[in-house]
């Protein structure tokens, strides 16, 4: 398996990255390769620059004053961070699902609409309403919804309604789905659909998770990534993280004894 995966090209390559807020550096000399169609998670404690890398991943630092970035993030060999390149490209490429959902004040469809609508992806209400069917059995949200798209999406249940985010976010047919604590606002059920869902959508996607429950990201991950006050301290296949770590750091944080 491992020698499959090194000839694997990379869909995503980070290079020396290096993130400041203002005058604080958040990330120091970041270096990592995400494969396609795998589950990359991202562990560590409050404030360690999880986050602050997954938002790099699309630029959605950019939206931050004072934020710098330095270095290089290549998706599929061409970099993000390049002067000319198409931002409402990468988002649609590269999508993110946020810790506490947060669908927009609209119907069930309408939110699921909204994306292939303003990037153009459908010609016609017939290829729209396809794309939305698709997108929610992808989410496996169809059957809770099928009967009711024209209702207020925050008639939803909490679990339902970050399902719906990940169909929105589905919908404009991304190569990368990016997760910031997807379950953390969830109940145990909700929590265990959401890791079902990863699962699946891992077949089609490539996906980066970020999350504090080191649990999860045994579950759900096929490789993680232990961040510390800035730094990657250790990159590598989850399995090997959590069974027989390089770094002592890495250890002592995985078995509970710091963080």
């Amino acid at each position: 398996m491992a020698e499959i995966e090194k000839a694997i090209q990379p869909i995503i390559q980070v290079r020396n990255l290096n993130m400041f807020y203002g005058l604080t550096q958040a990330l120091i000399d970041i270096q990592m390769d995400i494969l396609p169609r795998h589950v990359t998670a991202l562990i560590g404690p409050s404030g360690c620059g999880k986050s602050t890398f997954l938002r790099c991943l699309n630029r959605m630092n950019d939206r931050i004053s004072g934020a710098i970035v330095r270095g290089e993030i290549f998706l599929e060999r061409t970099n993000i961070y390049s002067p000319d390149y198409d931002l409402a490209l990468l988002r649609q490429r590269v999508g993110m699902v946020f810790q506490k959902p947060n669908p927009f004040p609209q119907t069930i469809y309408d939110n699921v609409a909204f994306g292939p609508r303003v990037l153009g992806l459908v010609s016609n209400k017939i290829e729209l309403d396809d794309l939305i069917e698709k997108s929610l059995i992808q989410s496996a949200l169809w059957s809770d919804v099928k009967d009711h798209l024209k209702e207020d999406a925050f008639s939803l249940s909490l679990g339902q309604q970050q399902r719906l985010c990940i169909a929105r976010v589905l919908a404009v047919q991304p190569d990368v789905i990016l997760m910031d604590e997807p379950a953390s606002a969830l109940d145990p059920i909700a929590t265990q659909k959401i890791e079902d869902l990863i699962d699946e959508l891992k077949k089609q996607y490539t996906i980066v998770i970020v999350t504090h429950n080191m649990q999860q990201a045994a579950r759900v991950s096929d490789f993680t990534g232990f961040f510390w006050l800035g730094e990657l301290v250790e990159f590598s296949d989850t399995s090997k993280i959590f069974t027989q770590p390089d770094k002592e750091l890495t250890e002592t944080y995985i078995t509970g004894r710091m963080g």
